[in-house]
């Protein structure tokens, strides 16, 4: 070999003696890797062919594992997409651990907490009805507002006979009573012609006094009342069961709509016969010593089903509940009862939770 190569083969020689121990080594590992490789797939052959029901049994529970670890980690993303949603459940206002509603059936229902101003509860509280003898405590108002002497004597004429639904009533024409008693009558037993009395002797006469009550609606925000006689037999009186909670809290700043709404009943004698003639409350829950009432006034037309307007203390604490167009004649008094219960137990619920 001639000289000038000698230097470069012994260079070559020294890099491929280096080399080598790392090329052994990484072709140990590949053939140890396919080894174990080898040995794992005979394992799972032998295993197959020894046992293939235990076999195949085991594979579907690892592919079933991964299956359900995928559908949890999915049910868990929608779940995470579902919370940053706004859904309203319902219409209930109530204490965060009692969600739950009062079960009520009337159509149309108003639950005011009067300490906050919170509405409760309410279902289609903003739908125009006819009102009916609810009526009569708008009657109430106008007639105290204008400062008549409850005193004076009126009388039942003819003007305050019933000819558009034909009702009866135990007053003749003729019955003559001081307006204090017309206005109990009308407010405690819904007597039609004492509150047709009272508007027909008001100063300006029957259409003026119809004015005044459509006035003293817009004053005191019942925007969608609307008020054609004064006893609520007429369909066309309607409004809102949101405007009548803020009718029934008006009323019940009258010491006289308190006391003659929540009488239990009146005993007069008639100037036409001499006879004692007992008039009753509608509402046969004034009569309830485990009641507090400060306002009550029921009403019916076929219009409007059975209603009833109360304001009561429950618990200590002052409710306007306004329930309109109740299914049966005892439902009213039933939604009532349900209501009572179901802010009692709310209350109970948050003094235990606080």
């Amino acid at each position: 070999m001639p000289k000038l190569f000698r230097p470069l083969c012994a260079l070559i020689t020294c890099a491929f003696l280096a080399a080598t121990p790392a090329l052994a080594a990484k072709n140990t590992a590949e053939k140890t890797g396919t080894s174990a490789k080898k040995s794992s797939t005979k394992k799972s052959a032998i295993a197959q062919k020894k046992s293939p029901q235990k076999y195949s049994k085991a594979k579907k529970q690892t592919t079933r594992i991964a299956r359900q670890s995928t559908r949890t980690i999915n049910i868990k993303q929608r779940a995470i997409a579902g919370a940053r949603s706004d859904v309203q459940i319902s219409r209930v206002n109530a204490s965060p651990i009692n969600f739950y509603s009062p079960g009520v059936q009337s159509a149309g229902v108003v639950v005011l907490n009067q300490q906050t101003g919170e509405v409760m509860y309410e279902r289609n509280a903003d739908n125009v009805v006819p009102i009916a003898s609810i009526t009569k405590l708008m009657t109430a108002m106008v007639v105290l507002d204008a400062r008549l002497p409850l005193n004076e004597l009126i009388s039942v004429t003819h003007d305050d006979v019933d000819t558009l639904k034909n009702t009866g009533s135990r007053l003749a024409v003729g019955t003559t009573l001081t307006r204090g008693e017309m206005l109990l009558l009308a407010l405690m037993s819904s007597e039609n012609r004492a509150a047709s009395a009272l508007g027909h002797a008001f100063p300006g006469g029957r259409a003026h006094f119809i004015r005044k009550m459509n006035e003293k609606a817009q004053q005191l925000g019942m925007t969608h009342a609307r008020f054609y006689d004064s006893t609520g037999l007429n369909p066309q009186n309607v409004a809102t069961p949101r405007d009548l909670s803020l009718m029934v809290k008006a009323a019940q700043r009258y010491p006289e709509i308190h006391q003659f709404s929540t009488s239990s009943e009146y005993t007069f004698i008639s100037n036409l016969t001499n006879n004692l003639m007992t008039y009753r409350n509608t509402n046969p829950l004034v009569k309830d010593p485990d009641w507090s009432i400060g306002v009550s006034k029921t009403g019916f037309i076929n219009e409007a089903g059975r209603c009833i307007v109360m304001q009561a203390t429950i618990n200590s604490m002052p409710v306007v509940m306004i329930l309109m167009d109740s299914a049966g004649k005892q439902t009213r008094i039933g939604d009532v009862q349900r209501i009572r219960r179901w802010i009692e137990e709310t209350r109970q619920n948050n003094y235990r939770a606080g």
